[in-house]
């Protein structure tokens, strides 16, 4: 099922709106990585960052998928 989200008369893709939710997610959770000094053990930052990102996009719209 697609729907649209209403933001101010504007119709936007809900893909859209967890894709946004994801991408805050991931920048919260690289911050706390990068002070737990986690990133001294990763190879390839960039590619992990990204695998960071496509999990948490995948979290975020299988919950958003579960609650409603």
């Amino acid at each position: 099922m697609i729907e649209e989200v209403d933001f101010f008369g504007v119709f936007l893709p809900s893909l859209f709106v967890w894709m946004v939710l994801a991408f805050l997610a991931t920048m919260l959770l690289r911050h706390l990585l990068s002070a737990a000094g986690a990133y001294r053990f990763i190879w390839h930052r960039p590619l992990f960052d990204l695998a960071l990102y496509v999990v948490t996009l995948g979290t975020v719209v299988w919950t958003a998928s579960y609650l409603a």
